[in-house]
Parts: C-alpha cells; sequence; structure tokens
C-alpha cells in the first residue's frame, strides 16, 4: 500500500506542534519550510488535519496551528484519515464479470474473494495504525534519536513558535 507525501508530511507536522508550549503556535510557513515543502502543498494538508480535529488553526499576527487534543488522543489512523479520506485503500472493480470469458451475474452471487481478502488486510492495517500514538511516537524520537535531530527539533519549536496574547479558543 502507498500512501501520499501528505501522510508522511502531516504525521511530521503533528509531531513537531506535540512541542508547542500552552496556547502557542506554529505558522504553516515555517512547517513547510521546515521539511522543505511547497507552503500551498502542506496548507492543504494542514486545512485535512484542522477540519478533523486534529490541528487546531489560530488566525491573527500570532496565528499558526496547534495541536486540537492531546498528542495521546491521536493515533496515526487519524492522521491518515485526515489526509487520504475513508474510503478502503482497495477498490474491488468487480473485473471478474468483464472480458470474453463472463458469466451471467447470477454466477457471482458470493462476494469477491480478494475483495473480502483485501478489505480483511485494511482492517488489519487500520487496527494497527489506531494504536500507534502521536504522543508514544515523539516520546520514542526524543529518548532514541540522536542527539543532534533531537535539539534541532527543539531549536525549531523554540525558533518559531509563537505564544498567544488572549487566549480566544479552547483546546477540545
Amino acid at each position: 500500500m502507498k500512501l501520499s507525501e501528505g501522510v508522511e508530511a502531516a504525521i511530521h507536522c503533528a509531531a513537531t506542534l506535540v512541542s508547542v508550549e500552552g496556547e502557542g503556535t506554529i505558522p504553516g510557513g515555517a512547517l513547510a519550510e521546515q521539511f522543505g515543502l511547497s507552503p500551498s502543498y502542506l496548507l492543504k494538508h494542514l486545512n485535512a488535519l484542522t477540519a478533523a480535529g486534529i490541528l487546531e488553526s489560530v488566525p491573527g499576527p500570532y496565528g499558526g496551528y496547534r495541536l486540537a487534543r492531546p498528542a495521546d488522543r491521536i493515533s496515526l489512523l487519524d492522521i491518515v484519515l485526515a489526509v487520504e479520506g475513508p474510503e478502503p485503500a482497495f477498490r474491488c472493480g468487480e473485473i471478474r464479470q468483464n472480458g470474453p470469458v463472463k458469466l451471467d451475474r447470477s454466477a457471482y452471487v458470493k462476494p469477491c474473494g480478494i475483495n473480502a481478502a483485501m478489505l480483511r488486510a485494511e482492517k488489519a492495517y487500520r487496527s494497527a495504525l489506531a494504536g500507534e500514538r502521536l504522543s508514544d511516537i515523539v516520546q520514542n524520537f526524543m529518548t532514541e534519536a540522536d542527539p543532534r535531530s533531537v535539539a534541532a527539533g527543539c531549536a525549531f519549536v523554540e525558533r518559531h513558535q509563537r505564544p498567544q496574547k488572549s487566549v480566544s479558543t479552547s483546546r477540545k
């Protein structure tokens, strides 16, 4: 299964936002720069995460993005579904009913076995993603990554975090 680059970008942005303090935010442009992405490309994915209730978008001069809920309540499945949508990755087109050897429709009363197997595999895949919490991924990074990488990530957040002057929204 191949996921879009947007999923990777969305997960990295959400993981970066775990370190934002209090009601602070990080601008979308800074996140795009951090990962070498086009701001307009990343904005599409940040908007999808916001629509899904994973991120909160704060307007204004101190605006930007922050997590809308605690990282231990955000799974990788939440992020994947926000970016890729809820449709299964495999979509059976019933091609067994096409071509020169097709039979009358009455021969196809049982569901396609290939479709059933692919949907079982997707269910297992989604279950595994649902068990992966953003908080655990960040914690593992903080304890297992090269210290230079951890320091660079922390320095990025410190440099780009915008504190909120007044709290006009509440976290979910």
